[in-house]
C-alpha cells in the first residue's frame, strides 16, 4: 500500500507554525513597498506591484485579530489566489515545504484556539509542534468582494 503525502508551505504568524498547500502558493517575496488604500477594510494592508501585476495585501495579524505587525513594510509574504484575483498574505516567516501523509491528518481539535479554527481546514501533529493547514478560501472570504469593487 502506498501511502499518499500532501505538500505544504511552511509560514509563522505570532509563533503559529502555518502550512498552506503548495499548489495554492504562486510566490513567496521578500519585503514588498505596500501602498495604502484609503477606506479599505482593517485587513487589507494595501497593494503592491508584483512584476506589473496588482496584488492586494493582507495583513493576517489583522485579519486574525492578533497582535499588530511592527512594521508592516519589513513583513514577508505568500502569494495565493482567491475567486481569479491574486493576493499577497503577510507573515512573520516563509519556512520549508514539508511533505506529511494523508493518513496524520486530523480534524481541527476542540482546543485549538477559534482564531484558527475559524481559517483551517485541520492539522497534523509533528515531533514538537502543531501544523495548523489553512484553508485560503475561509481565510480570505471576509468582505473583500466589496473592497475591490469600491
Amino acid at each position: 500500500m502506498t501511502t499518499v503525502n500532501r505538500q505544504f508551505v511552511t509560514i509563522r504568524l505570532a509563533g503559529q507554525l502555518l502550512g498552506i498547500p503548495v499548489l495554492e502558493v504562486h510566490d513567496v517575496l521578500s519585503p514588498h513597498n505596500i501602498t495604502a488604500i484609503p477606506r479599505s477594510p482593517k485587513a487589507v494592508a494595501g497593494v503592491l506591484n508584483l512584476r506589473g501585476k496588482i496584488v492586494t495585501a493582507i495583513d493576517l495579524r489583522e485579519r486574525l485579530s492578533l497582535t499588530a505587525f511592527e512594521d508592516v513594510d519589513r513583513c514577508m509574504s505568500v502569494v495565493v489566489e482567491h475567486q481569479g484575483e491574486p493576493y499577497s498574505l503577510l507573515i512573520d516567516s516563509v519556512g520549508e515545504v514539508l511533505a506529511l501523509p494523508e493518513d496524520r491528518f486530523e480534524r481541527n481539535p476542540v482546543t485549538l484556539d477559534a482564531r484558527w479554527q475559524e481559517v483551517s481546514s485541520g492539522i497534523y501533529r509533528l515531533e514538537d509542534q502543531l501544523l495548523v493547514i489553512l484553508d485560503v478560501e475561509r481565510l480570505l472570504d471576509f468582505g473583500l468582494e466589496q473592497a475591490t469593487a469600491a
